[in-house]
Parts: C-alpha cells; structure tokens; sequence
C-alpha cells in the first residue's frame, strides 16, 4: 500500500511514521510538515490511505479533505487529531476513521488493520457471464444493482451490465463485501452512499435510489455502522 502522512509537528510525525512501520513494513511511506506539498503530490499519485492531522496552519486537514474529494481516486482517509471538537465538522468528508494524537500509539495499529482489510476487499473480483462473455470488475467498481426481471443490472463508474440472476442471489452473495438491500430492487455500494433518507438514499455521484420501508431500518442500522 501507498501510505501518506501530514502532520506539521515533526516529533509527532515521526513518531507516528515509527508506528506505521511496525504495523505495516511492506508499505511505501511518504510524509510532509505542510499540506501545500502534500496536496500536488496526491494529484499526481494515488494513494492508498492518508493520514492526515487536521489542525495545521496555511492548509489545515480539512481542506485538504475537500481537495482530495474531487480526486478520480480517493484514499482511505484517517485524521489524526488532538482536537476532539473538530471531528463532527469532518464527518461530511466521509472518513475511514479518527485517531486521537494522545493515544495514537494504542490506536493507529487497529485502525491500519482495519485499512489493510478493506483494501484487500477492494481489490477481490466480482465475476458474471454476459451476452456470451465471462466478465470481472472489481467490486470498489459497482455503484449499485438493479433487479430487471430475471436479470440484475450492474452499474458501475464506466458503464452497465446485465446478467441473469435474482437480487436475493446478489444480496446473499455481496452483504459480506459492504453491499446494502434498500429495497426489493436494488442493492448498493455503501461506498458510494452520501446520504439515506425515509424513502430515498442519494449516492456521491448525485443519483437517487427508492429506499423500501421494509428494508429502512436494516439499511440505515448498516449504513450508520459503516460511518
């Protein structure tokens, strides 16, 4: 993994750099004392999680929160903080997690495992036979999953598919990969969710989705425990 690290007090950055090491020796480390240089760089390379202090001077971390959202690919996303305050204002920016400076040594090392499995899980193949062709996309991919009929359409940032199966097969197949049932006909990336509301959930790509009020209570319990 490509792991990057912003942190204006240097002790603490190395510090915190020492802790990643332990936790993960295979990864590619990069570390910088502003954000203004961290910023360029994560336009130029994809990084697989970033952590990131958010009371910094010039750029603090949430701007750089905002920067990276427009970003083809973002990373998974941890603040590390001393200001506890600060961590409700960053919830929009849909982080993976929070560390708090004065405990980073107890928790960054559960937070890094954390990471390492959901990128591992991003990485695994979905695999479905269409029109004639056996096809493979990675389940970060799929937004969501339509029931037609007899068939599933799967819609992903590139384009759709369609295959015959049923949402329950799908349902029972993907739970497991983060992959919510909002209703009788569609199943969602929870990657992919901004918001859910009563009768609708509104994905980061500005779509809508029927939410059933069967499935409301289910899908926002795992929605709310994913955030």
């Amino acid at each position: 993994m490509n792991i990057y690290l912003c942190d204006d007090e240097e002790k603490i950055l190395q510090d915190i750099i020492d802790v990643v090491k332990k936790c993960s020796p295979d990864s590619e480390i990069y570390s910088f004392t502003k954000a203004t240089e961290l910023v360029p760089e994560l336009e130029k390379e994809e990084a697989d999680i970033l952590l990131l202090d958010i009371d910094m001077p010039d750029m603090n971390g949430l701007d750089v929160a905002r920067k990276i959202s427009e970003c083809k690919k973002r990373p998974m996303l941890i603040f590390v903080t001393s200001h506890d305050e600060l961590v409700y204002e960053s919830f929009k920016y849909h982080p993976f997690g929070f560390v708090r400076k004065r405990f980073f040594r107890e928790e960054l090392p559960k937070m890094l495992l954390d990471c390492k499995e959901e990128w591992e899980r991003e990485k695994k193949n979905f695999c479905f036979r269409a029109d004639g062709k056996d096809i493979r996309i990675l389940m970060a991919d799929i937004v969501f999953m339509e029931s037609d009929a007899n068939y599933i359409k799967v819609y992903t940032k590139e384009g759709e598919y369609r295959f015959r199966s049923t949402m329950t097969a799908m349902e029972n197949s993907l739970q497991p990969h983060g992959f919510i049932r909002i209703h009788k006909g569609f199943l969602v990336n929870q990657d992919k969710v901004l918001m859910i509301g009563p009768d609708e959930i509104k994905l980061m790509d500005g779509r809508k989705l029927p939410v059933g009020k069967t499935y409301f209570d289910s899908a926002k319990k795992q929605l709310m425990r994913y955030l």
